[in-house]
């Protein structure tokens, strides 16, 4: 592998969102994490105001202390700021009051609804591209709005990016998301995989995830996706589609 993975949407801090309840759990995430090859994690609390993450303050705060426990526990994992924005009409207003982006790069990670449409997504990209966003869109095979594969064509042709979560590819989020998120895979839909990890639990599927990534896409592919692609967006450089 030719340098470390890096993980983009990753709940590591703990007691602010659905993710790790405490100090104990987030290192057993980052031993996790490191023991498959990671170097880097964008952290993505959720930027939801059903959580007490979708205070900045708070998670800025929560990082710089997850940074200095790592530290003192020696574990190699670079932390950088992230968020789980919402796919929503309201997104691009949101960011230009207080953006919440990848690191300190244009780009921005939102989930569409579960269950829900996201009216006039066409437009949400253009919106966020003339703000100077490039959008980043996690797990689309877990969320209604992709579940034809030619709107997963549409938003990619429209200059978006798409996240693949290495569980869907092994059926950790049903069998509809895993034929999804192979069938992405086999289009070249994706631009990224990352793991989405939410507990010290979730490790349980993570090596068979990377593998199964390996088996399909190819070594290079799969390097592509875990670290040559999600290394240039944390370093704000370009990608496939970007303008």
């Amino acid at each position: 592998m030719s340098g470390a993975r890096v993980d983009l949407h990753c709940h590591l801090l703990w007691g602010i969102d659905d993710g790790p309840r405490n100090e104990e759990e987030t290192l057993e995430m980052a031993r996790l994490l490191v023991r498959h090859g990671f170097g880097e994690v964008a952290v993505s609390p959720h930027a939801d105001p059903r959580f007490p993450s979708s205070d900045t303050a708070l998670c800025r705060r929560r990082l710089e202390e997850a940074r200095a426990l790592l530290e003192a526990h020696g574990i190699p994992l670079v932390l950088h700021a992230n968020a789980e924005n919402l796919l929503d009409a309201e997104l691009p207003g949101k960011l230009e009051k207080e953006p919440r982006r990848i690191g300190q790069s244009r780009y921005v990670l939102a989930e569409a609804p579960y269950l829900n449409r996201v009216a006039r997504l066409p437009e949400i990209v253009f919106r966020l591209q003339v703000a100077g966003h490039r959008l980043v869109v996690a797990h689309p095979e877990r969320c209604r709005e992709f579940e034809k594969i030619e709107r997963a064509r549409e938003i990619v042709r429209a200059g978006a990016h798409l996240q693949l979560d290495l569980g869907s590819i092994v059926g950790r989020h049903g069998r509809s998301a895993k034929k999804l998120a192979r069938v992405f895979l086999e289009e070249g839909l994706y631009a990224l995989a990352a793991t989405d990890l939410h507990s010290p639990k979730d490790g349980a599927w993570l090596g068979e995830a990377i593998a199964e990534l390996e088996d399909r896409a190819g070594k290079e592919g799969a390097e592509r996706l875990l670290v040559h692609h999600p290394r240039a967006i944390l370093r704000d450089g370009s990608l496939p589609l970007d303008r």
